[in-house]
């Protein structure tokens, strides 16, 4: 009779259940312990592990481990070439640079050469109009020291005129009477 089939009785079905149970488990284990670690059951044991060994070594030999290995070639080939091709382009934008600072040294060469002409050449030209300024410049001083010295010719011819109106200014205010113009020149010329 199994355990369903027992009557249930308040009380009474628990502990008949418990005695059921207890018999069943004794009875499946033979005495207690660990089964794989009994000798009966090795030979099954050793088999499955060595038949699941050899498909799991199949599976990992002949499919896993090719297609990592593939992956990782790939990854080194284009990780190489990269590589490569970034050396590549460094080496050609240091050319790159080397020519363009070449470019810019004859450049500023030709600038320092065309400033230095161009500099020559001003003072070449401010030289000349120096030189003419200055020809032009002693021209007039020299036309004007001969104004200067016609005036003042003319000036010294005409103080003795002037000198003898003067004196005859004076004596003609302090005197009241007008002097000849003879004795004014005459006193004017001993005077000198």
């Amino acid at each position: 009779m199994a355990a369903e089939d027992t009557p249930t009785v308040p009380g009474a079905a628990p502990v008949a259940l418990e005695g059921a149970h207890a018999g069943t488990a004794e009875a499946e284990h033979g005495g207690g312990g660990l089964p794989q670690f009994e000798l009966q059951y090795w030979g099954g044991q050793i088999v499955w592990l060595l038949l699941i060994f050899g498909v799991l070594y199949a599976l990992m030999s002949r499919i896993f481990i090719p297609r990592l290995r593939r992956v990782q070639d790939t990854r080194a080939e284009t990780i190489s070439s990269a590589v490569a091709e970034a050396r590549r382009v460094q080496e050609e934008a240091d050319a790159q640079a080397a020519a363009a600072r070449a470019e810019i040294d004859q450049a500023r060469a030709r600038a320092r050469a065309v400033a230095a002409e161009a500099k020559a050449r001003a003072n070449a030209e401010f030289a000349v109009r120096q030189a003419e300024a200055d020809a032009r410049i002693a021209d007039q001083l020299a036309e004007a020291e001969a104004r200067i010295r016609g005036l003042r010719d003319t000036a010294m011819a005409s103080v003795g005129d002037i000198a003898v109106e003067t004196a005859g200014a004076m004596v003609e205010r302090l005197t009241g009477t007008a002097a000849s113009a003879a004795d004014l020149r005459a006193a004017a010329k001993g005077a000198a």
